[in-house]
């Protein structure tokens, strides 16, 4: 088997969402021959939880208004570190950037097929890394509401 046109259709609609939101390291694979419940899955990773969330959102509104589709199930959108929109089709996963290095789900599918995504969604590659360089550099204060002196975005204790 290889994964249909609809899925296509949907990975690529998915895909060029996730890169309107700034996501990184964007990443689809081919998983019909090795997994029968759906044809593909797609990756996206953002370096804080309400980037995650904001994709996750973009992603649903996109599929729903040009393709006409809702997921069947949305799990992990409570925390905003891995969400999963199960679309039957296709499968989305949008993880923190931390949980991407933790649990490398690449890894796991590197025997499957590749998917062609839009050139917006291929220019994401690396950026996880870069962005890792740049909180490194700038000691974690990059604007990201996590990272600081205080470890968080309410101010010293």
């Amino acid at each position: 088997m290889t994964v249909t046109d609809r899925s296509t259709e949907l990975i690529e609609a998915a895909a060029q969402a996730a890169a309107d939101k700034l996501a990184h390291d964007i990443v689809a694979y081919d998983v019909s021959d090795v997994l029968a419940i759906t044809d593909a899955f797609l990756l996206a990773s953002a370096p804080n939880d309400r980037q995650v969330k904001a994709i996750v959102d973009e992603i649903e509104e996109r599929l729903l208004k040009e393709q006409g589709v809702k997921p069947a199930r949305r799990e992990g959108e409570r925390d905003g570190r891995w969400v999963l929109l199960d679309f039957v089709d296709i499968v989305v996963h949008v993880q923190h950037s931390e949980e991407r290095v933790f649990y490398a789900l690449e890894r796991l599918w590197k025997d499957c097929p590749e998917l062609d995504l839009p050139e917006d969604a291929k220019a994401t590659r690396g950026k996880d890394r870069e962005h890792a360089a740049r909180e490194a550099a700038s000691g974690g204060q990059d604007g990201d509401p996590s990272g600081g002196p205080y470890g968080g975005s309410d101010g010293p204790r």
